[in-house]
Formats: C-alpha cells, structure tokens, sequence
C-alpha cells in the first residue's frame, strides 16, 4: 500500500449540522412529492387546547403521523374519531425539531359508505322538516292503470322483471320507458328529468322509479335531492322500487308509495288477469239475473197496468165531475174571502174615525192659546220687576257716583302730564299745570305756590 505524501492537502468535508439535516429533508420531501390523496384510518387522535388535530393515518400494513392545523380543522363537516375511515389531501412533510416524517393535511372528510350515510341522513332530517316525507300529501294509486310509465335503465333487470310480472299477471297494460343511467356521474340529472318529463307528458297514470339492487354508491343516484324534489313535484302518482327489500332510500321517503323491489312494483300495480276473468264471468252472471228479475218485474207491473185499465169516457166523466166541484169550491171560497175583507175594511174605517187628527188638533189649539196667554202674563210681571231693580240700582250708583260729589261743590283735580288724581299737594311741583274737573267743564290751572301740611 501507498503512503500518502504528507504534503498533500486533506479533503474537505462537508458536514451537516442536524437542524440542516432535517431542513434539507424536509425540503426534499415537499419539493419531490404533489398534493396527495390518501386514504387510511385515524388512530391516536388527539386534540389539544390550540384547536389542531394530530393522529396516526394507518392502513393494514403501515402507518404515519399527521397533523391537520386549526383553521383547517374548523371547516370539518364531520366529527374525526378513532377508527374512522377518511380520505385526506396531504402534503408530505417533516417536522424539523424532531425529525418526525408526517402529512400536513389540507382536507380530510370520511370514506366510503361512511361519508354516504352521513350526507343521506343529513338531507333525510331536512326534507322531513320540510315536509316531503308527510303521508297526508301522498296520493293513492289507480285501481286499474291501463298505462304505466318507467323510469329505469332500459338495459337493466328491473326493466326485464317489470315486463315480465306484468306480461304474466295483465298482459294488456300499456307500459311507457323513460331510459336513464340509474348509477354513476350525472345518473340523478338524467333521474329527475325523466320524471319532469312524464310528469309534462301526462301520457301514463302511474309511475315507477327504481332499479336493481347494488351497493350504497351504486343507489346514490336515488338519494339526490333532485330526484327527491322532482318526485315530490310530480304531477303523478309515483312508485318507488329501488334495489331489494332490505335497500331504503330517499326516494322511497318521498314516493307515494315505496315498493320492496321493482317486481313488487309491477305485482302492486298489475291485476291479475285469471282473478280478473273470474271476476268478470261473476258480474256477468250477476248482471244476467238482475235483467231477468227486471223483466219479471215489468212483466207483472204490465198486467197490473192491463187490470187497472179503463175506457177514456169514464175517465173523462170523472174529470169533468171533478171540474164542477172545484168551481163550486173555488166560488164559495171568493164570497167568504170578499166578505171576509168588508168585514175588515169596515172596522179599520171605524177606528180610523176615532183616531182622526181633527181632535187632537184642536186640543192642541186650545193649549196653545192658554200657554200664549201664561207667557204674556209672565212676561209682564218679569218686566215690572226688572225695571223695579234698575230704578233702584240706578239710586244706588247715583249715590256712590263722584260727579254727586262734583254737584256738591267739590271738584277733581289731575296732573296734565300723566292724568294721575292729585290727593296730597306734594303729588305735584309749583309751575306745573293741572287739570280741575267741575261738575260742569273743566279748568286748565298752573300751580302758583303750593301749601304743604
């Protein structure tokens, strides 16, 4: 072996620290892995006070860690629990601190006929609510459909049992086909318009909606609220005949009628040809005794009538006796009623001659008179004594009067400039000019001197 020259220089090494260790690995894992869908059941789930959800995602064989942050977490339409089947869109990652690989989840709702019982009992509570399921508003069926309309695959059994049963229980029922996919993308879609479009035809009396059976998924078309509205919608009355008896769904709630298989469909509306004949040759002997008992009868109302017959000239003596009777009787009735009403018409005279006005007029008249003469009466005596009291309410004024004072001698005296009465001769200044009021005229006056007391 070659020594190596101690002059030569010593590789570099490039070393990591742990920290980029985890970064780069964790770049390298999200940069080399898409958005993902992944499938797998929860386990470990745990939910601590910040609102983020952390479990275990496992299959049979494996298992890895995930993490599905708060603001994620507050948009589930579901409750996430151990041992619950789910479908998560992930994005591969790896948690730096501890080097732990893990999923970042965006998404996540439950799998399979997990998420499908959830949404089908979710819309089953809300149309009850609404009403779509009440039985009052459920129509019976026809007795005897001459034409029933199908809404189902053309190409399925249910189709092929229908016309089977109905060809072997009522072979003349017309039956009108609505072909449609009864499962798969747009199956609902294709449901719903052929029943509008029946229901715009009006050209059967009945209709069945359903197919053979299968699994939840495959009847999920049948559990649309589409199909549920347009069957509540329909014009005619609807029969629902969905996979096998142990199958419910949507459909069946909102039909008039829920039949356990599209078989059951056909034998519920079909009669059967066999009991339908006997029924008939039934009515038939029946209606023939009932026309034989009604000619017995008219024959025996005939030869009563032949018994009973007599010659038209006995008939017509009756009849013109029966004439000369009423007359009488109507004439005599005309004389009673006429003096019936002189009778009355004489004693409504009568009274009305003693409720005459004539009387009570003049009773009134002669009133009047004595009540004119009491008013004169009273107005004269009122009169006197009015002007008594004025004669002597005028003495009294007269009395209080100040111009009495001023026919005594005395006189009133007032300031020119306001007209106040002067009481005291300081009330006014000297050279001032007063007013004097006589008992006859007035004196304009200056004070000369003023005399105080």
């Amino acid at each position: 072996m070659l020594n190596p020259s101690p002059t030569a220089p010593a590789p570099q090494r490039d070393i990591y620290s742990v920290s980029r260790l985890n970064r780069e690995a964790r770049a390298l894992l999200e940069g080399n892995f898409p958005l993902l869908w992944l499938e797998g059941e929860l386990s470990n789930l745990t939910r601590p006070r910040s609102g983020h959800l952390y479990f275990t995602l496992k299959d049979e064989f494996a298992q890895v860690r995930g993490a599905m942050f708060r603001m994620r977490a507050g948009h589930l339409a579901f409750t996430p629990r151990d041992g619950l089947q789910v479908l998560a869109r992930v994005r591969v990652s790896l948690y730096e601190p501890r080097g732990d690989y893990q999923l970042v989840v965006d998404h996540m709702e439950e799998a399979g006929d997990g998420a499908l019982r959830r949404a089908f009992d979710t819309l089953k509570q809300r149309l009850l609510q609404e009403g779509l399921f009440e039985e009052g508003r459920k129509r019976p069926l026809p007795p005897l459909p001459r034409t029933i309309g199908v809404v189902t695959s053309p190409s399925g059994a249910a189709i092929h049992d229908i016309l089977t049963v109905l060809q072997r229980r009522f072979p003349a029922t017309r039956v009108v086909i609505y072909p449609v996919a009864v499962q798969g993308e747009g199956a609902w879609r294709e449901i719903a318009e052929a029943i509008r479009l029946a229901g715009r035809r009006q050209e059967c009396e009945v209709l069945i909606v359903g197919r053979g059976g299968g699994s939840l998924e495959d009847l999920w078309a049948f559990n649309e609220e589409v199909v549920a509205r347009a069957i509540y919608d329909s014009p005619i009355p609807v029969v629902s005949a969905v996979g096998h008896e142990v199958d419910v769904t949507i459909a069946d709630f909102v039909a008039d009628v829920r039949a356990a298989t599209p078989s059951a469909a056909a034998e519920l509306l079909s009669p059967d040809a066999g009991q339908l004949r006997l029924g008939v040759a039934a009515l038939q002997q029946r209606l023939q005794q009932a026309v034989r008992r009604a000619q017995q009868q008219q024959r025996r109302r005939l030869q009563g009538l032949g018994q009973r017959l007599r010659h038209p000239g006995q008939r017509l003596q009756q009849i013109a006796q029966r004439l000369d009777e009423l007359e009488w009787r109507l004439n005599h009735a005309r004389r009673h009623q006429l003096r019936h009403h002189q009778t009355r018409l004489a004693g409504l005279h009568s009274r009305l001659q003693h409720h005459t006005p004539q009387h009570r007029l003049a009773g009134l008249q002669a009133r009047h008179q004595s009540l004119q003469a009491r008013l004169q009466h009273a107005l004269q005596e009122r009169l006197q004594e009015g002007r008594g009291r004025l004669a002597l309410q005028a003495r009294t004024l007269e009395a209080v009067s100040p111009l009495a004072t001023l026919q005594r001698g005395y006189a009133i005296v007032t300031r020119e400039v306001d007209g106040a009465v002067l009481e005291r001769s300081t009330q006014v200044e000297t050279g001032a000019r007063v007013r004097v009021r006589l008992a006859s005229g007035e004196l304009l006056c200056r004070v000369e001197e003023r005399v105080d007391e």
